[in-house]
């Protein structure tokens, strides 16, 4: 049997990179909210409502801003693909 295709090992490595991008999202979200929206001390062991509605709020904006940055990423990288494409036509085979 063949060794295994390179078409699987680059999967795999986009799927462990998207993983720890994730994660890593996750723990700065985490921490960014936590410390915005839970005072150090607190009396309680339950989430005051104003300290859950604040967490809500801020993972919506975060999550939010996330996607944004994502796609107009996803455009720029389009967008420098296409100019490389066309300053190749241009510079016309070597």
């Amino acid at each position: 049997m063949a060794s295994p295709n390179l078409n699987d090992a680059q999967l795999k490595l986009v799927t462990d990179l998207e993983l720890e991008m994730m994660a890593d999202m996750y723990n700065r979200m985490t921490n960014a909210c936590q410390k915005k929206c839970i005072p150090p001390k607190y009396k309680d062991p339950e989430l005051s409502k104003g300290e859950a509605v604040c967490l809500d709020r801020c993972v919506a904006k975060y999550l939010e801003i996330h996607d944004r940055i994502g796609k107009k990423l996803t455009n720029l990288s389009q967008q420098d693909e296409a100019t490389m494409k066309t300053m190749q036509q241009a510079q016309g085979p070597s």
